[in-house]
């Protein structure tokens, strides 16, 4: 390697770490112009009980982008990420309730049913050369039919676990009122964060979302660390699952689809790249609180359902076509 070649890959490296910052940046300053504007033209939206409502329903989404946030650094995407957490929640339901079993043997049941159904898709992403569109949105289809069958397409409640409930919205900080659901979030963040930049698994994620020949020819497993990588998302899928099972206090086996839209839309805001090797933890984070946001801001303004999700469409059209930009540059 020449001087030459030396210096320009180091001003690459600059460039992409400013570009990274720069796109941060504006997605925290989006949030906080979001916050000014809806706290003006709402009196209601900064009350404790509404800020804490929109940090609850971040956790959930919240956690599924934090694992879509590394299938997508890969290069690949994750469409299977909603009904996954459904089967994931209803698996906990038929442990707990209907074997009768421990609660935390229900919560561990969900988080591997996540895990197994990422692990599946890594596999047939790379074994079988399937696409990733293609094998996520089998599971997709898969997961959705088995929440079905399992449940007997019927809800199943936590009536008779008290404790269930306490996962999510109990609290384990003593005088102060935030629910569980939102700390468990901000935890998964802080151990996503340190998996994406302080471990082998974090830097083969940036090298295959990258150059996927160019890893593989320095002698790296790839198959075996895209596998790794679907494996830990769908484990994150399967966390969510226990929380949003806990939150509504039952596992709904029609819940589920389309949140897979919102997380992706989450990952893209805070900045990660849909052509891979991009991306942060801190981005994702910020990119689903103002997911989160904006949807409350708008019911709060009584903005029908139909024109708050036209509004989501746009700004998920905004965010992509930023990444575009960046891409060019």
């Amino acid at each position: 390697m020449t001087v030459e070649s030396t210096i320009q890959e180091s001003v690459q490296k600059k460039q992409k770490l400013s570009s990274g910052a720069i796109q941060q940046v504006l997605a925290f300053a989006s949030l906080l112009a979001l916050f000014v504007f809806f706290s003006f033209a709402s009196s209601s939206f900064l009350q404790y009980s509404n800020i804490m409502g929109i940090l609850l329903s971040t956790a959930v989404i919240g956690i599924l982008a934090l694992g879509a946030t590394f299938v997508i650094i890969t290069g690949g995407i994750d469409l299977s990420v909603g009904t996954v957490m459904t089967l994931s929640s209803v698996l906990t339901g038929v442990i707990v309730v209907n074997a009768g079993m421990p609660i935390f043997i229900g919560v561990l049941g969900g988080i591997v049913t996540g895990a197994a159904c990422g692990f599946l898709c890594g596999f047939a992403i790379t074994k079988l050369r399937i696409p990733p569109f293609i094998a996520t949105l089998a599971m997709m289809m898969i997961a959705k039919g088995l929440a079905l069958v399992i449940s007997g397409a019927a809800p199943i409640y936590f009536s008779d676990h008290p404790n269930f409930t306490k996962i999510s919205l109990g609290s384990i900080i003593p005088g102060i009122n935030i629910p569980n659901a939102v700390i468990i979030f901000f935890i998964m963040a802080i151990i996503g964060a340190v998996i994406l930049s302080k471990t082998v698994l974090g830097r083969y994620n940036f090298s295959i979302g990258s150059n996927e020949e160019a890893t593989k020819l320095s002698g790296v497993n790839v198959d075996f660390w895209k596998i790794a990588i679907y494996s830990l998302a769908g484990a994150f899928t399967g966390i969510a699952g226990v929380l949003m099972a806990s939150r509504l206090n039952s596992a709904q086996p029609a819940l589920g689809q389309g949140y897979e839209l919102e997380a992706i839309a989450a990952v893209v805001i805070g900045g990660t790249s849909l052509s891979g090797g991009k991306g942060t933890i801190v981005g994702t984070v910020i990119g689903a609180l103002i997911m989160s946001v904006l949807t409350n801001g708008l019911r709060i303004m009584s903005i029908p359902q139909e024109w708050q999700t036209v509004v989501v469409g746009l700004v998920i059209i905004l965010a992509v076509y930023a990444d575009v930009l960046r891409k060019k540059d």
